[in-house]
């Protein structure tokens, strides 16, 4: 179908508000993330992440004109098939993409098990956003008392528990503004999620930076 305009480049569908926030943030430092500056849009399944996971492809086939690009993101915690593994869950929404319009230009990314195992790396930005900074017990120690991080661990073993305990140890309700500021702020290389590193991965070959 032709349109007016000129395809924007990528079209983003995602299980809720937070993982929107968190995208619309990280597509903001696309010099971090070593592409171009990119035209998104970003949408919410109603369905959340079982709806991303065996609709998307109903969803996105209207855009399939409009875009360059398609992107999924759901978590694999709360999508219906958790015992499957992650990289099966993406061939699969990927497969129904490519059947309808999307060809090689589509990717799906599942976080295992959710978008917070992306909230821990190890930058200070991660205290000053979950309202931490200050406090005389430096955070991953307390996460250490409370049995949310074992000894030896890099992330909490439950990683969305862990966020919520926090903000109600601050007395700071979970929103969306706190995805965003963590999405601007936090290195984007010291994420060592495979979920988080396959995005950082699309997004490159899909939109490289301007060899000038």
């Amino acid at each position: 179908m032709s349109t007016d305009f000129p395809p924007k480049d990528l079209v983003c569908l995602v299980a809720d508000k937070n993982m929107e926030a968190s995208l619309r943030g990280l597509l903001s430092r696309f010099h971090s993330l070593q592409i171009r500056q990119v035209t998104c849009d970003l949408f919410v399944h109603p369905d959340r992440d079982p709806g991303c996971l065996l609709r998307s492809h109903d969803f996105l086939r209207p855009f399939a004109s409009q875009y360059e690009h398609a992107l999924v993101l759901l978590d694999q915690k709360g999508c219906g098939q958790e015992e499957t593994e992650r990289e099966v869950l993406e061939a699969d929404i990927e497969g129904r993409l490519g059947n309808q319009g999307w060809a090689d230009r589509g990717a799906a990314v599942v976080i295992a098990p959710e978008l917070e195992n992306w909230v821990w790396s190890d930058s200070p930005h991660v205290d000053r956003a979950l309202g931490w900074e200050g406090r005389t017990v430096p955070l991953r120690s307390w996460l250490q008392e409370e049995g949310l991080l074992p000894a030896g661990f890099s992330k909490p073993s439950e990683p969305k528990r862990a966020v919520e305990l926090v903000l109600r140890t601050v007395r700071t309700p979970r929103s969306s503004a706190i995805y965003l500021a963590l999405a601007q702020s936090v290195s984007t290389e010291r994420c060592t999620d495979p979920a988080f590193a396959k995005l950082r991965r699309c997004l490159r070959e899909w939109f490289p930076q301007s060899s000038g």
